[in-house]
């Protein structure tokens, strides 16, 4: 079935689903080129407003938007959070809307595309290395501090799937944030190297020669090769062994496709990737942690692991939202008010 045809049926499925889904927008008829439900479309006094904002990392163009609560007046000071978002992901999708639903809480909130990722500046394209993701939010961090209103005293982090694991070992060292949260945390590190659910132990050294050879390859100034399936047939789809992917699949290249966001990553990338893990260290983190995961998510064991290592904290909780898998804590109504609440509650407390 044609990507064309498989979007159009999947959205006469939402729009028809109950209240508990949300319908996601399309970014060619958006002025912010958000896809998320509830997203806003323009910025009016007295209400969240977004501002896109542009800064250098390292000479690369980053781009971000900027949220920032009802009645914003930067002669006052605000609590401030960086969003990161999930692997293959950009700021449009569910960064955005924890962005703007924290924003309405009264956060200043910044929600960035990764260096060399959506429309942030890097060549080659959509590499994925663990030292990057982890400096585009300690960057992030030293943007919003000397946004105008923001009290640099009282910073957060919220990471999402992949940018969870990141947020997490930006955490360890940087004491600027106050207090770090996860949604459906994903190990990059341990999942490139073992795959998921630890599927693929037996070809590590096999994966690396590959990465080693891709590599080589672009040393010398041959093609770039890249890992990881950016166009997939229903069919190949459906027969994906894992429901995150599954799910994963259908939110990134159907309900809530954006042109800058894509599944594949340099294969060069996994020669940092595999030798790197989220949990590397994490009794570093001192700080308040709250880590939200799906109780049916496949991908919970990461954020079990993870928790059960963070012995750095007493203040610390995993939260399962009651019946969500991964990608439905990023889209599904009940399951991201949920996670807001906690969220909420969570911030309230600790910034």
């Amino acid at each position: 079935m044609k990507r064309t045809v498989a979007k159009a049926t999947l959205m006469a499925a939402i729009v028809g689903a109950s209240g508990g889904v949300a319908q996601a927008g399309d970014y060619r008829h958006h002025p912010f080129t958000l896809v998320y439900q509830g997203a806003i479309t323009k910025n009016e006094p007295g209400k969240v407003n977004l501002r896109p904002v542009e800064y250098k990392l390292n000479d690369l163009d980053i781009v971000a938007n900027v949220y920032t609560p009802a009645n914003y007046d930067p002669g006052q000071k605000y609590p401030a959070i960086v969003v990161a978002h999930p692997n293959g992901g950009v700021k449009e999708q569910v960064a955005g809307l924890y962005a703007q639903r924290l924003a309405e809480q009264g956060y200043v909130t910044i929600a960035m595309d990764a260096a060399y990722q959506g429309g942030s500046g890097g060549e080659p394209r959509n590499v994925d290395v663990p030292a990057h993701r982890i400096e585009d939010i300690r960057r992030a961090a030293d943007f919003i501090a000397q946004y105008a209103g923001v009290d640099k005293d009282r910073l957060g982090v919220l990471g999402i799937c992949g940018g969870g694991g990141y947020a997490l070992a930006a955490t360890q060292s940087d004491k600027r944030f106050k207090a770090v949260a996860t949604l459906s945390m994903f190990n990059s590190g341990r999942v490139r190297r073992n795959g998921f659910a630890d599927s693929q132990l037996n070809t590590i050294q096999e994966r690396l020669r590959q990465a080693s050879d891709a590599r080589a390859q672009e040393a010398a100034g041959g093609k770039v090769i890249y890992s990881g399936d950016a166009e997939m047939t229903d069919e190949r789809i459906a027969a994906l062994p894992f429901e995150m992917y599954r799910q994963g699949y259908e939110y990134y290249w159907r309900t809530h496709a954006h042109p800058g966001s894509t599944f594949k990553y340099t294969t060069s990338s996994l020669l940092d990737l595999m030798r790197w893990d989220a949990t590397d260290r994490i009794e570093l983190i001192d700080r308040p942690l709250l880590m939200i995961a799906g109780s049916k998510a496949d991908s919970l064991y990461m954020s079990e692991d993870a928790f059960a290592r963070a012995s750095g904290t007493k203040d610390k909780e995993l939260f399962k939202i009651d019946g969500a898998t991964h990608i439905e804590t990023y889209w599904v109504s009940k399951y991201v008010d949920a996670a807001m609440a906690r969220l909420s509650e969570f911030y309230k407390r600790t910034l």
